[in-house]
């Protein structure tokens, strides 16, 4: 065992033979770290299954002792002479090496790599999956919905042979597929592709399964692609299967999803006034029709039907309202809908209201109050809430919101929430601190970042209404019908919840918001007028702004000095037209008054343009052209000191005018063509020279 043994140092007894003539006890074995060690490094070269083959193997450590001839001959005592502390040390070196050949044992029943492992896994899986029912077909089914997932590179007549061999495959067989999770992804492709008789087939196969697939992990999704893809029959399929069971199904993990997704996006109003008359307690979900009329889910015309039932309808609405929001599952649509005729049938000051209020706030990390803002029945329930609740209750419920106004402002839904923290909230600077500075900025001094997020706001369909909401008011321009009703409702609620003026609220909000909107306008004029939401937010600002807007006129004015051919064109557009002729003018024209009503305080804008026309001799160009009621305008305004003046270059043009104000004629076209029209006379340069045979 030569080969295996361990170097000895020169000072051992084992080493010189010498052990007998010595007094004291022999060396001791080396410690049990170096044994270790030493046991690692002849592990790897496989030392063990070397010494199987030599002479001297044994469970000696790696250690070569001396047999008794040997210790006669030389006169080195055998283990039984050894010290008792010396053979412990012996027997523990002896179970180390009998565990390291152990492992070499192990290490040789082990396949060579971990490819072979790999292979043999490999084999076991599909040997397991070739005995489970139905195998041969899904097999052949994924490979051909490989195939067809990929739709940019299958062509059309192809991708329609593969279909028709799913649908042969898949055929009576649809149940089979739908509740496994790679299987339904076949269904799925199959649907998307086929025909509307085919997904017929699959929805009557699936009938009277479909709210089992529901709660199913992965076959919920296949419900979605049926209501997508599928026709009103397979809807009217689907959707009743539902019924009876969703008080249950909202609290499952799975189905509440898919439920929520049918009440959104597919169901119809009569499906959707069944669903939610469920929440309303067990009776509802047994009885599923009741009264005279169409079937209704509005929950105050059943308590006007049955005032007897409302202690135990709006007790079960509770519950389950209460439950979901402890749960965290506070995204769904049909959650926001009961809460708000809950919230819509309790009385103003009670303690039902109270608590209402106290379970909006409850929720620690906002997530309710977050989700409600972007939903049509959430947001009325949060405007609602900062109406009738108190300045505390206002101010938490703002808190909620940081960091999320500018997503608020860029939603179909969210903006109300902010139309609303302006009506009713009394305390400005709190307004201003929590909703100004995401939406605005902080400063007038805006940077390039925040001046591209102002130009992005006011140029965007819902992301200006709160912004210029402050200026225009309630202005049918700006807001939409459903936005005006949420706040007239709000402005009925703050008389009774509310201290401050509304006209003292809007100036102080003004005085906040003017700066740094004047500023966008003064270095971004070029910009915004190239766009109609553009024109409208330099119009609104510009009569109700509260501060210098000298800087901002000035910027208006220069554009029609302008060389830049864009501009040029924007400033010939009808966007553009109408908001020069309303600066002109000085104020907003009330159709109910038949009268411009003058901003306050007043804008002196059409003598400075007056001025820039003429020193350009761009008058005639505008009586004629784009802008002719701007020059209509002018002669219009209060206060304009150069009308005489205008009124003779218009007169010295006459006949340019009435050129202009003509109306169309016929005119023959090319050779055997129709004729064509020339569009009706400019209808602004006809005013001016009615004006001119006035006056």
């Amino acid at each position: 065992m030569s080969g295996t043994k361990r170097k000895q140092s020169s000072g051992s007894a084992i080493h010189n033979g010498s052990f007998k003539k010595q007094k004291h006890l022999p060396e001791p074995v080396p410690k049990t770290r170096t044994l270790d060690s030493d046991l690692e490094a002849e592990t790897d070269s496989d030392p063990i299954i070397e010494s199987d083959t030599t002479e001297h193997s044994g469970d000696d450590d790696g250690i070569s002792w001396p047999s008794a001839e040997e210790n006669d001959a030389r006169n080195v005592p055998t283990e039984d002479d050894l010290p008792e502390s010396t053979r412990e040390l012996s027997k523990e070196s002896t179970k180390r090496s009998k565990r390291t050949k152990a492992q070499a044992e192990d290490i040789k029943s082990q396949p060579a790599s971990s490819r072979e492992a790999h292979a043999k896994q490999k084999v076991l899986a599909q040997e397991r999956k070739a005995a489970k029912p139905n195998a041969d077909s899904i097999a052949r089914s994924k490979k051909l919905w490989e195939r067809l997932r990929r739709k940019s590179h299958v062509p059309l007549d192809e991708r329609k042979k593969l279909v028709a061999e799913l649908f042969d495959i898949i055929t009576s067989h649809v149940k089979d597929f739908v509740l496994k999770h790679d299987s339904v992804r076949v269904i799925q492709t199959a649907i998307k592709y086929a025909n509307l008789d085919q997904q017929r087939m699959i929805a009557k196969e699936l009938k009277g399964e479909y709210r089992g697939l529901a709660e199913s992990r992965y076959a919920k999704f296949l419900l979605g692609k049926l209501l997508v893809h599928g026709d009103k029959e397979i809807r009217d399929m689907l959707v009743p299967e539902f019924y009876g069971h969703v008080r249950r199904l909202i609290k499952h993990p799975e189905a509440s999803w898919i439920l929520d997704d049918i009440y959104r996006g597919a169901a119809t109003p009569l499906q959707k006034a069944i669903i939610l008359r469920e929440w309303y307690g067990a009776e509802f979900a047994i009885f599923k029709a009741g009264g005279k009329g169409p079937m209704s889910g509005e929950l105050k015309k059943i308590l006007q039907d049955h005032p007897e039932k409302r202690k135990p309808i709006m007790h079960a609405l509770h519950d389950i309202i209460n439950l979901l929001v402890q749960k965290k599952t506070t995204g769904f649509t049909m959650l926001h809908d009961a809460m708000l005729q809950y919230l819509l049938n309790i009385q103003p000051n009670s303690e039902e209201m109270t608590e209402f209020i106290e379970l909006l706030k409850g929720d620690e990390e906002g997530d309710l109050l977050k989700n409600l803002a972007f939903t049509k029945s959430g947001a009325r329930i949060v405007c609602l809430a900062l109406a009738y609740g108190n300045a505390k209750d206002r101010k938490q419920i703002l808190r909620v919101y940081k960091n999320t106004i500018e997503t608020l402002a860029y939603d179909a839904n969210g903006h109300q929430v902010i139309l609303a923290a302006y009506d009713v909230v009394d305390d400005t600077v709190l307004t201003t601190k929590s909703i100004f500075p995401e939406l605005v900025g902080k400063t007038a001094d805006l940077d390039e970042n925040q001046t591209q997020a102002l130009l992005n706001a006011v140029t965007h369909l819902n992301a200006r209404m709160p912004i210029v909401y402050p200026f225009a008011g309630k202005s049918k321009s700006i807001l939409r019908n459903e936005d005006i009703d949420i706040l007239d409702e709000i402005h009925r609620i703050r008389t009774m919840t509310s201290k401050k003026d509304p006209d003292t609220r809007r100036k102080e909000l003004l005085t906040h918001l003017s700066p740094p909107l004047l500023s966008l306008i003064a270095h971004n004029a070029e910009t915004l007028v190239q766009s109609s939401f553009g024109c409208q937010f330099i119009t609104e600002v510009m009569l109700s702004a509260v501060g210098d807007r000298e800087p901002a006129s000035k910027a208006i004015i220069a554009l029609t000095q302008s060389g830049i051919p864009e501009v040029k064109e924007a400033l010939a557009t009808p966007s553009a037209g109408r908001m020069l002729k309303t600066l002109v003018q000085g104020g907003r024209f009330n159709p109910k008054i038949q009268k411009v009503e003058l901003a306050d305080p007043p804008l002196i804008f059409h003598g400075p343009l007056y001025a820039s026309l003429e020193a350009q001799g761009q008058v005639l160009d505008w009586a004629t052209g784009g802008n002719s009621f701007v020059i209509v305008g002018l002669l219009e305004a209060e206060g304009f000191g150069h009308k005489e003046p205008l009124l003779d270059i218009l007169r010295k043009e006459r006949k340019k005018l009435e050129m202009a104000a003509s109306p169309g004629v016929e005119r023959e076209g090319e050779a055997g063509k129709k004729g064509e029209k020339i569009p009706a006379g400019n209808k602004g340069a006809q005013l001016l020279v009615t004006k001119l045979d006035e006056g």
